[in-house]
């Protein structure tokens, strides 16, 4: 026998045996009811994503969100209040219904309902309509969320006195000039910076603002020895003599605080 009669080839069941499956369907059956995904209908999502993206910074950059200040767990007449894009959360805890016994009504099984329906919206209404008047469940849950949305945030918006609450903005800080020659400043350095920051402001999410604290020396002596909330026992290391010097240069950095506040400086 020579070498290859009788012999057949076949291919190897690893390899696709359509070389153009990346060529889009014909729907030229469907005339303006449907399209091919790619490129056709993603990259018109990306052209109204990308104008509405360029919209919105425009906006934020003609009428920025008024930013304010880190929450201060020092003072106890401070009301948080959050970012405007959850302020419609906020105002959803305030109903009877969803707040105090019922709180995880309000926010765990509500908000759960509303994004759980916007996730399930393709698979409830498998329609080929595009229009949203035929397309009934995914046009009312989208209208529905929008106008509650808008509605609550309204609400909370109108319930806010923003003229009292100008004293927590960024602007309205008080940011005090450190004096880095008082031998206190040193001592902090050491023990206390790595938490509450260069400037007694604290640090986000590890140690509050030392400015504005009802403390005097003695105070800040135990607690930097004893600990307080959060801050465990042990954290100081130095001398008595030290540990005097760290406590008289936070009640100064204080007392120049309040003399800038009651002055209305910044």
């Amino acid at each position: 026998m020579h070498r290859g009669k009788g012999m057949k080839f076949v291919g190897d069941s690893r390899v696709p045996e359509k070389s153009n499956r990346n060529i889009p369907k014909d729907y030229s059956a469907f005339p303006g009811r449907t399209e091919a995904f790619w490129p056709n209908f993603l990259l018109k999502e990306w052209l109204v994503g990308a104008v509405f993206l360029i919209g919105f910074l425009c906006l934020v950059a003609y009428a920025p969100s008024p930013l304010e200040q880190q929450a201060d767990p020092n003072n106890a007449s401070y009301i948080p209040l959050p970012d405007w894009y959850f302020l419609f959360l906020y105002e959803l805890l305030k109903y009877k219904y969803a707040a105090a016994d019922y709180v995880v009504f309000g926010t765990v099984i509500i908000p759960g309902l509303a994004f759980g329906a916007l996730l399930l919206a393709p698979f409830l209404d498998k329609g080929p309509e595009r229009k949203p008047t035929r397309r009934p469940i995914s046009t009312g849950l989208m209208l529905l969320g929008i106008a509650a949305t808008i509605w609550l945030t309204y609400e909370s918006v109108a319930a806010v006195d923003w003229e009292e609450r100008e004293q927590y903005s960024i602007e309205n800080a008080v940011q005090v000039e450190i004096d880095e020659e008082d031998p206190g400043y040193a001592v902090f350095e050491d023990n206390c910076m790595s938490c509450h920051g260069g400037d007694l402001n604290g640090v986000p999410d590890v140690g509050p603002s030392l400015i504005g604290i009802p403390h005097g020396v003695d105070a800040i002596k135990d607690i930097a020895v004893n600990g307080i909330g959060d801050m465990p026992a042990g954290q100081f290391e130095g001398s008595d003599e030290e540990l005097t010097q760290l406590a008289e240069f936070i009640v100064s950095v204080n007392e120049k605080a309040k003399e800038q506040e009651d002055g209305g400086g910044h």
